[in-house]
């Protein structure tokens, strides 16, 4: 890493904090994952906050909620804080996982394949892949049930093109949530911004950005009427 800014600040006083009360009376290196886990998957809902990927870790904490990189980016900063080696692995994703989350007017203005990212934790000198924290159960539940429904694969934030997917804690033993839908490896990286910075990141171009506060609003909507669902 160079001296740019991480985005996974696990010195920040407040990631800091939340560790401790996570691991509070936890010894157990499965039980300290375990924890940050469920955290991260249920009490930063799947959604999308003001900014796009440039968040920090501490942001996600204030804005409470998060997607597939921000989520990553906060895990990472909970491992790195309590001293557990930890990595982000990044790639493409297929969009079509956000049909039935992003408004339909916004799919032809968009690329066929966005930036993506899953965590790797380090176990018994094996590192171990983990998705499953990025949807929230009520979210999971609800868009299971309306991906069952289409007769599709891919959709609503959940991906089977591979196999049955997972909201629980595991190292893909019973599956993933997004890795279905992912096209291309990127590769691992020791914080998201060091991948940002890679000639393999694509950004939002600039008509992009001007129209993401409104899609994140209007899916953000349309994600609290998958949990109802």
């Amino acid at each position: 890493m160079n001296t740019r800014e991480l985005l996974s600040d696990h010195d920040h006083p407040s990631i800091r904090m939340k560790v401790e009360e996570l691991t509070a009376n936890k010894i157990n290196l499965l039980e300290r994952i375990e924890s940050f886990f469920y955290f991260v998957r249920d009490e930063i809902p799947f959604g999308f906050p003001p900014k796009w990927d440039k968040v920090k870790a501490s942001e996600t904490l204030q804005y409470k909620r998060g997607y597939c990189n921000t989520k990553a980016t906060l895990l990472l900063a909970f491992c790195k804080a309590a001293d557990i080696p930890a990595r982000i692995h990044t790639g493409l994703i297929d969009i079509e996982i956000m049909r039935g989350v992003f408004p339909s007017f916004a799919f032809p203005f968009l690329p066929s394949s966005g930036g993506h990212s899953w965590m790797e934790i380090e176990i018994e000198n094996k590192w171990k892949p983990i998705d499953s924290y990025i949807n929230d159960k009520p979210l999971y539940e609800g868009a299971l049930k309306k991906l069952q429904e289409s007769g599709k694969t891919t959709g609503f934030s959940i991906s089977h093109a591979q196999g049955e997917s997972s909201c629980e804690f595991n190292f893909a033993e019973t599956g993933f949530v997004h890795m279905g839908a992912v096209l291309e490896d990127h590769g691992t990286w020791e914080d998201y911004s060091e991948y940002m910075s890679s000639d393999k990141y694509s950004s939002m171009n600039r008509i992009q950005l001007m129209a993401y506060p409104l899609i994140a609003v209007i899916s953000n909507r349309k994600l609290e009427r998958l949990r109802l669902s």
